[in-house]
């Protein structure tokens, strides 16, 4: 046992290449699987019955997947198979391996080292088996592993290596149910976890444990001291983003855990709740709002209060839910941080699920009845497109926004791909209900008030899927809650390849780039059909080769000028569809009727709504 502990990765790789030559036909990756099925010392449910070595290929095989162009395996799933026996080292050979997922079985032993070599992985579930041995310092070195590593429920021991803390923020982080010890590092991302991320370790303790550590001296009293540099205690500015500054560092982003940022002292005992339920006196009609408030008194220097306010009344968590909750950060941008916050989850359900913006301070100073006004305002704007604001929580120091949290992903990412297993491309039916969906939701945000409302950042990063593929627009309003953010580093742009813009400049309307100038409502039919080009080419707007370096309007606008053919432009998956060619050249022209130069000459999103709706009569 000992040799086979020390059995390197390229030994390895090259005694699958000589069983391949002399033993089958069988591919090094279904070799590599077929070490899987030898540490299987029990299949119950007979799941690896049908993995044969006589197969050229394990493409075909139950629980294997492939890319199609290179057969090389993606992804093993095999949950709740009832499997016995151990991880092989073999598995460190699957190279393109992106998901790893054995959750509920019998399995034991170590993780092996060799399984840093998969640099490809982005999810690894292992949770639910009977794996023991230290958490492996090694898992820090896969450089993908941006989605999911769920190692709970096992028997893993010692200290959470502070190497964790290098995962990425984005990373859902899950070592709850094991027999770890100490203090938990507060480090990096691992201050982005929930407590369920650590939860059922009775020996572990720390923030954001509920479970103080015995050295005095290793806790934080201080509840700003959630805020602080680890490195730097005596400046809790220096590394954050704070008042719409920079972090002072790319490996540490310290920022708190979800809702915990509200009111991070949650965790110790230095916080007193107070409800107060504002129904007026006697019955409410049907007309009036039932707005559930919530103060929370912070006893510490400040003395300072915070309002937490209910703004849709089908919304049923409360602050005490949120507070208790698993957050994970799924989003940064100028305007703040995004939080997945799963509330109630239990080790047998999912809990519900909503997202937490926390607002970027930047250089806006808000009482509460005039950031309650704002936000009422923005809870008023309610249409089955446009994300749906449930709840806000105001501090002198915290400004959150609680708002349905939209499963699938972005419009980007379904065009462009990321960190998640890819997805199967859009059909043109699809991508023209998604562009239906946005035209219909960004003409009820200017119609619906007298206020005439003004999104100020329309882009394909803000438009989020659901599992039907339905678009939800995200970010309303933020442009006035941060109105610094809405257009820093825009003014006095000159767009050329030699002074690539950024992914946002990009959307944005010429006019609005000249200093001085303010987002208008023909400003967001400039950047809606910047979208609506970004989802009938395929590509991204930005200045790059794939665009000969031209902003992706330009380049239309020149393939139609100079009648080539659209084949050069329009997304090759859309090529197939033959019956759809004259929507497409019909959409083509609402995307450049939209992205005029002249914003007098763009028509208004009523029109440009209308018109995409037509085409499904052509």
């Amino acid at each position: 046992m000992a040799i086979t502990k020390s059995i390197t990765l390229p030994f390895i790789s090259s005694l699958l290449l000589l069983l391949t030559t002399f033993t089958s036909s069988l591919s090094p990756d279904g070799l590599s699987l077929l070490a899987l099925k030898s540490a299987i010392t029990a299949d119950p449910t007979h799941a690896l019955t049908a993995w044969s070595s006589t197969d050229p290929t394990p493409c075909h095989w139950p629980g294997i997947t492939c890319d199609h162009n290179t057969q090389r395996v993606t992804s093993i799933s095999l949950p709740n198979k009832a499997l016995s026996g151990y991880l092989p080292s073999e598995l460190a050979t699957l190279l393109s391996l992106r998901r790893l997922s054995l959750s509920n079985n019998s399995l034991s032993g170590p993780i092996p080292n060799q399984i840093s070599s998969l640099q490809n992985l982005a999810h690894l579930d292992l949770s639910s088996n009977l794996l023991n041995g230290s958490l492996p310092e090694c898992l820090v070195n896969l450089t993908h592993l941006a989605g999911t590593l769920n190692l709970s429920y096992n028997r893993f021991s010692g200290e959470v290596p502070p190497s964790y803390g290098m995962f990425p923020v984005a990373l859902s982080l899950d070592l709850g149910h094991n027999n770890l010890t100490g203090k938990i590092p507060q480090l990096g991302s691992l201050l982005n976890q929930g407590p369920t991320a650590f939860s059922g370790n009775p020996n572990l303790c720390g923030f954001p444990l509920n479970s103080p550590c015995p050295d005095p001296e290793a806790q934080n009293p201080n509840p700003n001291r959630v805020f602080s540099n680890p490195e730097n205690p005596n400046n809790p500015d220096v590394g954050f983003v704070r008042n719409g500054g920079k972090t002072n560092g790319s490996a540490m982003v310290l920022v708190i855990s979800g809702v915990a940022v509200v009111i991070g002292v949650v965790f110790v005992s230095a916080l007193v709740f107070r409800r107060k339920w504002r129904s007026g006196e006697g019955k409410m009609g049907m007309g009036e709002k039932l707005e559930k408030e919530v103060e929370v008194e912070d006893v510490s220097e400040e003395g300072q209060k915070g309002k937490f306010v209910v703004v849709d009344e089908g919304f049923d968590l409360e602050l005490e839910d949120l507070l208790r909750a698993s957050a994970y950060v799924v989003g940064k941008s100028r305007s703040g941080i995004v939080y997945r916050v799963v509330a109630g989850r239990g080790s047998g359900g999912t809990g519900a699920m909503v997202a937490v913006r926390r607002l970027s301070e930047a250089d806006a100073t808000w009482r509460f009845k005039e950031f309650e006004a704002e936000v009422e305002a923005i809870g008023k704007v309610q249409h089955p497109n446009i994300v749906r604001l449930r709840a806000y929580y105001y501090a002198s120091d915290e400004k959150l926004l609680v708002s349905d949290f939209i499963r699938n992903g972005s419009l980007y990412t379904a065009l462009h791909g990321g960190p998640a297993e890819s997805s199967p491309p859009l059909s043109w039916a699809v991508r023209l209900k998604i562009a239906q969906g946005i035209a219909r939701g960004l003409m009820h945000v200017h119609e619906c008030s007298p206020r005439k409302h003004v999104h100020g950042n329309i882009k394909s990063s803000k438009i989020l899927l659901d599992d039907d593929l339905h678009p939800y627009i995200s970010g309303f309003g933020l442009t006035r809650l941060v109105p610094s953010t809405s257009k820093k580093n825009l003014n006095q742009i000159t767009l050329s390849p030699k002074n690539p813009p950024s992914s946002t400049i990009v959307y944005v309307a010429p006019e609005v780039r000249v200093l001085g100038n303010k987002f208008t409502q023909k400003s967001d039919v400039y950047s809606f059909g910047i979208v609506l080009l970004e989802i009938l080419t395929g590509r991204s707007p930005d200045f790059n080769p794939e665009n000969d370096g031209k902003g992706l309007e330009s380049l239309v606008r020149k393939v139609f000028r100079e009648e080539r053919p659209l084949s050069e432009i329009i997304d090759s998956q859309l090529v197939h569809e033959v019956h759809a060619k004259k929507q497409v050249v019909a959409a083509f022209h609402v995307a450049l009727n939209c992205t005029e130069l002249d914003p007098e000459i763009r028509p208004r999103m009523r029109t440009v709504s209308e018109s995409l709706d037509r085409l499904k009569s052509q």
